[in-house]
């Protein structure tokens, strides 16, 4: 039978109003247009939803009028017990789990419910595991979210980043790739890239392989935005990129096949992967929030995940009002430590054989972000792994770079001591040095470009970035290496309610916000275009804010879903000079 394309289908739509209505714990809620019943559950960490529908036979569910903590509801035919904050059923005990429906935020901040059909696409065309040799099934660590995978005959790599910075020249690597990484790579029959963030696709790592082997065939999810929206403008000479659809198996050869899916939170530009090798299954979920909206395969033989936290410029770049230095600390140490328990609790729910935590090895390690090093703490790949062995009997690997996990020898035998091949006695761990200057000259290129003479720029960026109709002034303020202002910098306000630029703040109620960005990066990313992940994922801000809000849609504009190409700076020049 041919597999079809999983799909995302919206099953309601709550309003703004509806959403401020909703109460802590359980709500009952209907598509009056459909009059299809759902539940939603609140807690202050997270929403989940279902379809009011028992899984037994059908039946309706209604408030349980003995459960004191509000977390259950029970079914009016043959009186089983769902928990809503688990979405387990607990009469019968240890039976069902109840399936999930997606929640989302739209644009005006009301909640999507949507439903992934097929939910469990991985289950289409089973195949039972076979017994695998010794060495027929190995995984190499290599930096950070870059695993080398030889499958059989085959090699595949993930998300290969292994020079240079990411996310402008805020993130550099923690560890220090093997010294044969760049034959690896060569070596590769197929390279999975996860999304766009350049901690993934790392074009100066590509541009290494593509002067050997421009062909070599990459495989990306089919996510809104493309994963290589940027690849003509990177000057990386790469022709066979391959754009698979969501949820069905990709065939290699006959062992071997892999099924890209998509992220629940963000299915514009997120994916993660299985890969399935002679009915073994490894699982990457890469830096999915919830990837394929939280329903994912039991048992597989290997789990990857990211684990570390940090990845984002809040709280770090933040100052003003709430945002003293305790604050912050706090903030952090509570965030990693909720992070650590739900990956901990998610390993022990789904009950991989082997856990490997990845995709957080980084270090703002350039001395002008000495601060972010310092303050913006991760979680620790060994914390996560005993908490995980505390709770679970899954085998865990915290992977150095260059070792090598074999997995007919880890499945037959985890004590045997060739199941994982250290790197020799002396291999070097961890980075310290980082080419800086290469990188930094790129981004400095931009400050004395030629747009930049003319203050006109800004209202041209601005048109082409295309956000309006929304009550937010922001004052934007060029800066040095210490976010002080740049000599001869601009400094300007943008009023986005009807894209002006005033001299001074409007006398209307209106939210505000001070972006202070190093000069080099935000000409880098204005001249060609860029998203502003590099400079808020990349530390290359600092903010502040009146009221302390976030503005999802403006975020999410500047980040995601800026223009494919960039602004026409010729024309510019011609009409403007």
């Amino acid at each position: 039978m041919g597999s079809i394309e999983q799909t995302t289908e919206i099953l309601l739509c709550l309003s703004p109003a509806e959403v401020a209505n909703l109460k802590e714990g359980i709500n009952f809620v209907r598509n009056k247009s459909t009059g299809k019943d759902y539940i939603l559950y609140k807690s202050k960490s997270h929403l989940r939803a279902c379809k009011n529908m028992c899984k037994h036979q059908g039946g309706l569910f209604i408030k349980d009028i003995e459960d004191l903590d509000g977390r259950s509801v029970r079914c009016t035919k043959h009186n089983w017990k769902l928990d809503m904050s688990t979405m387990k059923y607990i009469n019968p005990p240890g039976s069902f789990c109840q399936d999930e429906l997606v929640v989302e935020k739209n644009e005006e901040n009301g909640l999507l419910f949507l439903e992934l059909n097929p939910p469990n696409p991985w289950d289409s065309e089973p195949r039972s595991p076979e017994d695998l040799a010794f060495g027929e099934v190995q995984i190499t660590y290599l930096t950070h979210a870059c695993m080398d995978l030889k499958l059989g005959d085959k090699r595949m790599v993930f998300d290969p980043w292994l020079i240079g910075p990411a996310f402008a020249r805020g993130w550099w690597l923690l560890h220090e790739p093997p010294s044969d990484w760049l034959e690896r790579l060569y070596q590769a029959d197929l390279i999975y890239i996860s999304h766009m963030h350049s901690d993934h696709l790392s074009y100066p790592t590509l541009k290494k392989v593509a002067g050997r082997r421009p062909d070599i065939p990459i495989y990306v999810g089919n996510t809104e935005r493309p994963v290589f929206w940027n690849l003509k403008r990177s000057g990386v000479q790469l022709t066979n990129i391959n754009i698979v659809p969501f949820g069905i198996w990709q065939q290699v050869d006959k062992n071997l096949r892999f099924m890209i899916l998509m992220d629940g939170v963000h299915p514009e530009m997120d994916t993660c992967i299985i890969v399935e090798y002679k009915g073994h299954k490894i699982l990457n979920t890469v830096d999915c929030t919830r990837p394929n909206g939280g329903r994912l395969p039991m048992k597989v033989d290997l789990m990857m995940s990211d684990f570390a936290g940090g990845a984002s410029g809040f709280p770090m770049t933040f100052s003003g009002g709430k945002f003293t230095e305790e604050w912050k600390a706090q903030f952090i140490k509570t965030e990693r430590k909720k992070l650590l328990n739900y990956k901990a609790r998610l390993v022990k729910d789904l009950q991989p054989r082997i856990y490997c935590p990845f995709a957080g090895y980084f270090v703002e390690s350039h001395p002008s972000d000495k601060y972010i090093k310092e303050t913006n703490i991760k979680n620790d790949p060994n914390e996560l792994n005993n908490l995980i062995k505390k709770n679970s009997d899954v085998l865990t690997w915290t992977p150095r770079p260059g070792a090598t996990l074999d997995l007919g020898r880890m499945l037959k035998d985890p004590t045997d001591r060739k199941g994982i091949i250290e790197p020799p006695e002396g291999t070097k761990i961890y980075k310290d040095s980082w080419d800086f200057g290469p990188y930094l000259r790129i981004l400095n290129a931009a400050v004395g470009d030629e747009i930049f003479r003319h203050s006109c720029w800004i209202k041209e960026y601005f048109t082409w970035a295309g956000f309006k109709d929304y009550n937010l002034v922001v004052r934007m303020i060029e800066t040095d290496e210490d976010f002080s202002p740049f000599p001869g910098g601009y400094d300007y306000l943008v009023d986005f309610l009807d894209l002006s630029f005033p001299k001074e703040r409007p006398s209307r109620e209106h939210p505000y916000e001070e972006i202070r960005s190093r000069v080099d990066v935000i000409r880098h990313v204005v001249k060609h275009g860029l998203l502003w992940d590099d400079l808020y994922i990349g530390f290359q801000t600092r903010l502040q804010r009146d009221p302390d809000v976030y503005h999802h849609l403006f975020w999410n504009h500047f980040q995601i879903k800026l223009p494919l190409t960039p602004p026409n700076w010729k024309s510019f020049l011609m009409y403007c000079g």
